[in-house]
């Protein structure tokens, strides 16, 4: 149990009008921090992500703290579970727990929403801030750079 009170408690939080983040400009690839770790104490981050026609999303990867489940609003997703290819359409749902391997994109000539849900709530959305900054500033980054960038955000790429 997390709440041991007996009366229940006005703790709601409204976020509203939260502004899409590009994450990345040649593609026009949108996420939305609808609620990130840090308004949900941690519990789990919600995030919504638009990908526009026959653009890539994220590589095949994997991430050791965390799971992600993957709900898609409209269009069609592709995703990569290293063994097989998934086509998910609107009303569609994938979950995947910590170690399982995944990364997706739109192979469709329309384009696809969905919501990414991560549990617990780390700060994900740094993670994509900092991609959007590299891409932003066209900045060329080391192998060993990239490799840090991963590794302070749980993320092996396969």
């Amino acid at each position: 149990m997390t709440y041991l009170g007996e009366t229940g408690e006005s703790t709601a939080v409204l976020r509203d009008g939260v502004p899409p983040l590009v994450v990345n400009p040649e593609s026009g690839t949108h996420a939305t921090f609808v609620a990130p770790g840090s308004v949900t104490r941690g519990e789990y981050g919600l995030f919504r992500w638009d990908l526009p026609a026959l653009e890539g999303g994220a590589g095949l990867h994997f991430h050791r703290g965390f799971s992600e489940a993957f709900y898609v609003l409209s269009g069609t997703v592709a995703f990569d579970t290293g063994d097989e290819e998934l086509e998910v359409s609107s009303g569609g749902f994938l979950y995947v727990p910590p170690g399982g391997r995944h990364g997706f994109r739109n192979t469709t000539s329309e384009p696809a929403s969905m919501l990414i849900l991560f549990a617990p709530g780390v700060a994900r959305e740094r993670y994509f801030e900092e991609l959007a900054e590299i891409r932003r500033e066209e900045r060329t980054l080391s192998q060993r750079e990239w490799a840090d960038l991963f590794e302070r955000h749980d993320q092996v790429n396969l």
